[in-house]
């Protein structure tokens, strides 16, 4: 499944990325395989959306989102 793909609320594990060119941006940004992440915000037209990881809000474009693969907990 989809980051982009949670809805609010919704916990989820990182499991792998899609595009090899975006990983370097994402561990720099935290989200490293294996990394617990619960969606908390959506913006009104559904972009951004933001994300608890780590103990910090993140705020990922949908585009972004969809590049990064989840198993639900």
């Amino acid at each position: 499944m989809k980051l982009s793909e949670l809805k609010k609320g919704q916990s989820a594990e990182i499991i792998s990325f899609e595009k090899d060119y975006l990983k370097l941006k994402f561990y720099e940004m935290g989200c490293l395989p294996g990394e617990k992440i619960t969606l908390e915000l959506v913006a009104p037209l559904g972009d951004p959306i933001a994300i608890n990881i780590g103990g910090y809000l993140l705020s990922l474009r949908k585009q972004d989102a969809q590049n990064i693969n989840v198993q639900i907990d």
